[in-house]
């Protein structure tokens, strides 16, 4: 009776453990993306009129950087693949749980931009084809590398800011937020600034846009790959470095 009774005790134990590890943090992830992805997704349909970067540059920014200080000590606060991928090959993160992590993100992206049609008029999501990102410019190899810049820019202040420990800062959730606001200030009229496959995915499927949405997702993941390597290479501490320790 007693081996019984401990072996429920262990199983107890492995079970809440894998909740914590795996269940807890997937589903902060889709719940904090979808939040993303539904204040991304009206900022845009609802700024038609205006046709300018600054309200949703600001609205994003402001999303994540609250959704970061919030959900932050339970799954990392990434709410986008690219810095998922970024933060695991640095060292942040477990690779077991890029995967769920993932998956988790494109799910929130799909239910933030169900959510933002919900609420929008049917005259403004249509114009703004859902909020869904799309490329200003007709020079895709030009989009290609903004995405590329501007997720490198992105994913070395997550990875420097809150992965690396000789360099991690409380001000980090702020510090994120304020690139991608700067990153939709100086890159919005290029490419549309996405920087997340999860914000292009969600509206793509949701309003059915799909015209040269590849590119969000090879600039994200090249730029998300870029600032691995500078990291791994250069700027990380002596446990992230590959050489030079």
């Amino acid at each position: 009776l007693s081996w019984e009774y401990k072996q429920l005790q262990e199983g107890e134990a492995l079970g809440s453990g894998m909740c914590t590890e795996i269940f807890t943090p997937c589903l902060v992830e889709l719940f904090g993306t979808s939040l993303f992805v539904f204040v991304g997704c009206a900022s845009v349909i609802e700024n038609v009129a205006a046709s300018g970067v600054l309200q949703p540059a600001v609205a994003h920014g402001l999303a994540l950087a609250v959704l970061i200080m919030v959900f932050g000590q339970i799954s990392g606060g990434h709410f986008n693949p690219a810095v998922s991928l970024s933060v695991c090959l640095c060292g942040g993160m477990e690779l077991l749980r890029l995967v769920p992590y993932i998956l988790a993100q494109m799910c929130g992206g799909l239910i933030g931009a169900s959510l933002a049609k919900a609420i929008c008029s049917t005259g403004s999501y249509d114009t703004a084809l859902g909020g869904a990102i799309h490329p200003n410019t007709t020079d895709l190899t030009k989009a290609t590398q903004a995405e590329v810049m501007m997720t490198l820019f992105l994913t070395m202040v997550v990875c420097m800011g809150a992965v690396n420990s000789r360099t991690r800062s409380p001000w980090a959730p702020f510090c994120i937020g304020l690139a991608v606001t700067a990153n939709i200030f100086a890159g919005g009229t290029v490419s549309g600034a996405c920087m997340n496959p999860a914000r292009a995915f969600g509206p793509a499927v949701v309003a059915n846009q799909w015209t040269h949405h590849w590119i969000y997702w090879v600039g994200p993941t090249f730029g998300a790959l870029l600032t691995v390597t500078f990291i791994r290479l250069l700027f990380g501490d002596q446990k992230t470095r590959v050489v030079l320790k």
